[in-house]
């Protein structure tokens, strides 16, 4: 047994780590205590968190208080991690300590063990570098964590969901140029409205990407100052003049993102108003794509006897027992993920309002919920738009015949005849199963070719 363990000392006393493992005691801890769940940290956060790290080194260096030696090895332990090396060596849970620092030893104690395989030292020794006196020197994970959620929140926003964003609205874009003189009718409480061009109904759906990126991206400049440097309740206890700036400029250039040093490092540590606000921007993102594979799965309804004005890609069997049916899988698949993100929401907005005084104890979840929303989005909604919008047609017999059929073309009669005379027709119209214009006609309020100019489909939209 003894060969498969090794044994590592913390303030705690003595435990045994897996003997081949490069985390520490701190993490093993967090590993026996914290068992349950499948939800481990994310991996774009363990990377800002060393991103971080690799930052602070430099800056302690440059301040002195730390030598060369000890920040190239803190440097090369870093970059391995950046670069996916080691990403089996992050094992903990989000269920765990509400300030994440079980996470922020993770990552201090596999950095501290890089360095001893590569000097040669025994692995679990702190030699040459400590976890806490070197790798964590003039930080706090109560400072460190919420700077780390920030910059993989922006991160993530900013370089995979707006483009998939702007891919998605691009292709409807092309959709609502293609179809723009496709004229259909309308409809408001799922009754028969006025007529509308489909490229109209599918830029509505565009717009409505477009006014959601834009309120998320305008969420993110709060984003861009952080509380790096507040250490543990944020006076900033323990770290040196300049350290903020100068780790904040180091952080800005290896992620290629503006950040600035928080004007109140309390506020931002206290509680997470703009993560959570950025969180419901999110939200907003989902309900507009929620609304929109509703939109098509009502419209791409039938094939008989549904609405069927639009025809989606046939991808795979809708049904055991039913042959030949098509399903509106694509629709149902982003619906559940916007249903998900929106749960995710409502829990880091209770997450966010439970904080307790100087630290908001909810750190993993705020940022496990916020990220895992950003990678959902992120991925249905590019398959949303290949799967689906891009193989989407019209259906154009189906369109002609139901705008021909609506009663609701007697709207543009109103200016002229008046909406009582209007309504008498569309109901004799209704009532006898004939046309608007035979039940025009049949009452004597306007002849053919005054009826025919009055509805004029391309006039009307």
């Amino acid at each position: 047994m003894t060969k498969n363990f090794r044994f590592e000392k913390d303030s705690m006393g003595e435990i045994k780590v897996p003997a081949e493992a490069l985390w520490g005691a701190q993490t093993q801890r967090s590993i026996v205590n914290f068992s349950f769940g499948k939800e481990l940290i994310p991996i774009e956060l363990i990377y800002s968190i060393t991103i971080i790290k690799k930052a602070a080194a430099i800056t302690n260096c440059k301040l002195g208080l730390i030598d060369k030696v000890k920040k190239d090895l803190i440097i090369e332990a870093c970059t391995e991690i950046l670069d996916g090396k080691h990403d089996s060596q992050f094992p903990l849970k989000i269920w765990q300590t509400g300030s994440g620092t079980q996470t922020n030893m993770n990552i201090n104690e596999v950095i501290s063990n890089i360095a001893a395989l590569k000097t040669n030292s025994k692995l679990g020794s702190h030699e040459p570098i400590h976890p806490n006196d070197d790798v964590n020197k003039s930080q706090s994970t109560n400072d460190t964590f919420p700077t780390a959620i920030q910059i993989s929140v922006v991160a993530e926003i900013l370089k995979k969901l707006v483009p998939s964003i702007r891919e998605l609205s691009g292709a409807l874009d092309k959709k609502s140029n293609e179809w723009k003189d496709i004229i259909k009718i309308g409809r408001t409480h799922l009754q028969d409205a006025v007529p509308i061009s489909l490229g109209q109904e599918v830029a509505t759906w565009s717009k409505q990407l477009k006014d959601a990126e834009d309120a998320l991206l305008m969420s993110l400049d709060e984003l861009s100052f952080l509380p790096l440097g507040g250490t543990a309740v944020g006076t900033g206890i323990n770290c040196p003049k300049d350290f903020s700036e100068e780790s904040i400029k180091i952080i800005s250039e290896d992620t290629e993102l503006i950040f600035y040093k928080s004007k109140n490092h309390f506020s931002l540590m206290a509680s997470h108003d703009r993560l959570a606000n950025v969180m419901s921007q999110i939200k907003i993102l989902a309900s507009a794509l929620f609304k929109i594979s509703n939109d098509i799965k009502i419209l791409s309804s039938g094939p008989r006897s549904g609405i069927y004005e639009l025809i989606i890609p046939q991808n795979e069997p809708g049904s055991s027992i039913m042959p030949g049916k098509v399903n509106p899988t694509q629709c149902e698949s982003l619906s559940m993920v916007c249903t998900q993100v929106m749960g995710y929401e409502y829990a880091v907005s209770m997450a966010n309002s439970s904080g307790t005084l100087q630290m908001n104890e909810y750190k993993p979840l705020i940022g496990f919920n916020i990220l895992t929303s950003i990678q959902l989005l992120t991925n249905s909604i590019s398959n949303f738009r290949i799967k689906l919008v891009e193989g989407l047609k019209p259906n154009p017999k189906i369109i002609k015949k139901n705008l021909e059929n609506s009663l609701m073309l007697v709207t543009a009669l109103v200016p002229k005849i008046g909406y009582e005379k209007a309504a008498e027709i569309a109901n004799l119209a209704f009532n006898e199963s004939i046309n608007l214009k035979e039940a025009t006609i049949k009452l004597g309020y306007l002849s053919a070719n005054d009826f025919d100019h009055a509805t004029n489909t391309n006039e009307m939209i």
